[in-house]
């Protein structure tokens, strides 16, 4: 029987599990290749953490490992339903106030290791975290695409930790009673950019804006689930793309909403003006909701989950 000590929150509705001990053993080394050997050799751990029968596809797993690069206080591996993530803007923000609440961390600043850079968060007075993400940018503006049973859409291909695709005319009503036909169009979409040159792109990010003025978004994860949260690396993507097209000036703060109406809170400084690489802060809350061992007994036919 393996036993497998967690702590669960939600960052505006998105689930993040951490898991303190039990894990598996990655080593030392750059988390990049930590990543890597954790796809290669654990993914049954992977699964067992976050699948069926113990989680479900919404779940975002957080492995707290040492760090490598030079002044970080600590180094984590996000990973879902399918894979590992490269960065995970919800996930650092559930990982900081969990870690507040286990009394490890106090109100300040934290630099974090992660296998796509280093970044840093802050944990203010009142319980709202700050990330500092990775360096964020568009790579391609106005892609054309066809989407099966939709038609031609437009929209960017920008980084923000992870690879999105970012479509704002899309005609769609961002609506939590219409999830069901925004999956499967963003699912259409998906594809249609990965065959258009850009494989690397595993998010889709819809926007509209509110009738308060926002602005509010529908972002498909790369397991085919919904993100409850408004997209900390979404949100970095989607400044990059305000900042190139001058949109958004240097230290205005933008909100974004999510599909059920929790909101963070994003401004940018500029990394490279000239190559209009900007440096992004998302700012939001999580909150406290489970802790419990979770227990793997080989004898269970599904012990490792179920997967695809």
């Amino acid at each position: 029987m393996k036993r497998i000590r967690i702590l669960d929150s939600h960052t505006g509705g998105e689930p993040t599990r951490l898991v303190l001990d039990g894990g598996p053993d990655l080593g030392n080394g750059p988390l990049e290749e930590r990543l890597a050997r954790f796809q290669k050799d654990f993914d049954r751990w992977r699964s067992a953490i976050v699948n069926e029968p113990r989680g479900s596809d919404v779940v975002v797993g957080a492995l707290l490992v040492p760090p490598h690069r030079a002044g970080c206080d600590l180094g984590v591996i996000f990973f879902n339903n399918v894979g590992p993530l490269g960065m995970c803007g919800h996930g650092t923000i559930g990982l900081v106030a969990s870690l507040a609440h286990l009394g490890r961390l106090r109100a300040g600043r934290v630099a974090i290791d992660t296998p796509v850079g280093a970044v840093s968060a802050e944990l203010h007075a009142d319980g709202r975290v700050s990330v500092d993400n990775v360096v964020s940018y568009r790579k391609a503006k106005d892609v054309a695409v066809q989407v099966p049973g939709h038609g031609a859409v437009r929209g960017d291909v920008a980084w923000g930790g992870n690879w999105f695709f970012l479509i704002e005319a899309h005609g769609l009503q961002l609506e939590l009673a219409r999830v069901e036909p925004l999956a499967d169009f963003t699912k259409r979409a998906r594809l249609a950019i990965n065959a258009q040159g850009f494989p690397e792109v595993d998010h889709i990010e819809l926007f509209a804006p509110t009738p308060a003025g926002l602005s509010r978004n529908f972002v498909l994860c790369p397991g085919g689930a919904y993100d409850r949260s408004p997209c900390g690396t979404g949100t970095s993507a989607k400044l990059a793309c305000l900042a190139a097209d001058g949109k958004l000036a240097e230290g205005a703060e933008w909100t974004q909403e999510s599909i059920i109406g929790s909101r963070f809170t994003g401004r940018f400084r500029w990394h490279d003006r000239a190559k209009c690489e900007i440096a992004p802060t998302i700012t939001g809350d999580a909150h406290i909701c489970a802790e419990a061992t979770l227990l793997l007994d080989e004898r269970d036919p599904f012990c490792w989950g179920i997967r695809a």
